[in-house]
């Protein structure tokens, strides 16, 4: 994102606004691109995901991959995101799973600074507000934001990042906010042009990340954004679902 962006209109555009999934579920479809018809600009049940200040957007579309219908990213010095608002609790679908090809790292990526802070690919999973957990401090922040936009901001966020040359597993704060955590999941160019399947346990990540049990998860959003570095990157991203543990 952008050093214009704010992180609270992020969090906005992420606030859950989706039915609760219920829990005999044995997995829940996020996002099944395969099962969409190629040459959508959007998917059904997602929405675009933009940002004040930053003119270039990234192209979003459904496309066919191998046979598969998948959905691709392409930036060109912009920065944009596409989100599915939905709640679902994570300690019955605690499994995060997708997979992502990328053309290649955004070279200049600096995860510790915000003129850096461009992927090439990126996976949201953004938690829902509990009033609980807000300190008297940040209750104002909250009322004050919840009386200009008329909705609250989620607690907090994982981003899951493929990251230019961090190892996987470095967890850092977003350089934006304390209220988001970025995790390397993938790094360098080695898989370049290859897709990868990823799998994570969301509960454990952010009870890891931020010492505490999480609330519900509000939403997911994937996102490619060159609007720091003013470079190129292509993503494609297939099928993401929440699944119960094993």
């Amino acid at each position: 994102m952008s050093a214009r962006v704010g992180v609270p209109v992020l969090f906005l555009l992420l606030l859950a606004a989706g039915a609760a999934v219920g829990d005999d579920s044995t997995a829940i479809e996020v996002a099944p691109f395969s099962r969409a018809p190629a040459g959508t600009d959007v998917p059904a049940g997602w929405e675009p995901l933009t940002f004040p200040g930053v003119a270039k957007r990234t192209g979003y579309r459904l496309v066919h991959d191998a046979g598969v219908t998948v959905l691709r990213a392409d930036a060109y010095g912009g920065g944009s995101g596409l989100l599915r608002r939905s709640e679902i609790d994570p300690r019955t679908h605690p499994i995060l799973a997708w997979r992502w090809k990328i053309a290649g790292v955004v070279a200049g990526s600096d995860a510790t600074r915000k003129y850096g802070d461009d992927y090439a690919a990126r996976v949201y999973v953004m938690f829902k507000h509990d009033p609980a957990r807000v300190s008297g401090f940040d209750r104002s922040m909250y009322a004050f934001m919840r009386l200009v936009y008329g909705e609250d901001l989620p607690h907090a966020g994982l981003n899951y990042v493929w990251d230019n040359r961090l190892p996987p597993g470095t967890v850092l704060r977003s350089p934006y906010t304390d209220r988001v955590r970025m995790i390397v999941v993938r790094s360098g160019n080695a898989e370049a042009g290859r897709w990868v399947e990823e799998s994570r346990n969301v509960l454990d990540d952010y009870r890891r990340a931020f010492g505490e049990e999480p609330p519900a998860i509000a939403g997911v959003a994937v996102m490619t954004d060159t609007d720091d570095t003013g470079e190129s990157a292509t993503a494609w991203f297939g099928d993401i679902a929440l699944r119960r543990a094993r």
